[in-house]
């Protein structure tokens, strides 16, 4: 799409924060009012929009993308969106741990057990940890509880929450981020420990690795989303 617009600015109106273009108000694709819970947020977003050239590209605005999503699909259904995202819990990566070789056991040790510690101080749970693949049940009382935390965040934690947990294929590196301010850079390599394995062992091609960069950057996009909302 061509740009149409000359002047980007942020209102606070009785719906939240929103962007302007040449003073009309942007809009969702379903054609909701984009309003901002805050203007950290707002600000970010009308930098995106700042930011287009002669045509707009949606795929430089991820910020954008986000805050839509969180209006357009998940305020709808935010109880069953939470839901979904909770589910990730009954599998989570950093309960299921490397047989072998004793260097990755040690990896992964190391990076994923103070995750879980942090959650279960955090929400008073316990982890079933298993090596192999073979599904280990989560307690009830655990899957209840870290249910009820991705329950009680507003639409836009979610949208932000719902890319760091799909990525990362844990729900506790999501919250660790969320509610518990752990690095994102951090979070990341914790996740990605069995995949740097088989680079070290294996090597990795072209096209692998601009998959992984693209995966990096959609999950720190993610992180700063979550932190602007944070104000």
């Amino acid at each position: 799409m061509k740009r149409f617009y000359t002047h980007v600015a942020v209102l606070e109106g009785e719906a939240g924060f929103e962007i302007h273009l040449d003073g009309r108000p942007v809009r969702t694709p379903a054609r909701a009012p984009l309003a901002l819970p805050n203007a950290p947020l707002a600000e970010a977003i009308a930098g995106e929009w700042r930011g287009q050239g002669e045509r707009i590209d949606p795929r430089s605005m991820p910020f954008t993308g986000l805050a839509n999503g969180a209006i357009d699909q998940i305020a709808a259904d935010r109880e069953g969106f939470a839901a979904g995202i909770a589910r990730y819990g009954e599998s989570d990566l950093l309960c299921y741990r490397a047989e072998g070789p004793g260097e990755l056991v040690a990896r992964e040790a190391a990076a994923w057990d103070p995750l879980l510690e942090w959650a279960r101080r955090r929400y008073d749970v316990t982890f079933r940890v298993t090596q192999g693949v073979i599904p280990v049940e989560q307690p009830a009382e655990t899957l209840e509880r870290l249910g009820a935390a991705v329950g009680a965040f507003d639409p836009f934690t979610l949208a932000g929450l719902s890319t760091l947990v799909t990525l990362s294929g844990s729900l506790v590196c999501g919250l660790a981020i969320v509610e518990g301010g752990h690095d994102g850079d951090a979070i990341w390599s914790a996740a990605e420990i069995d995949e740097a394995w088989e680079v070290e062992q294996w090597g990795e091609d072209a096209e692998a690795a601009a998959r992984s960069a693209r995966r990096r950057a959609e999950f720190g996009m993610a992180h700063a989303f979550c932190a602007l909302i944070r104000g």
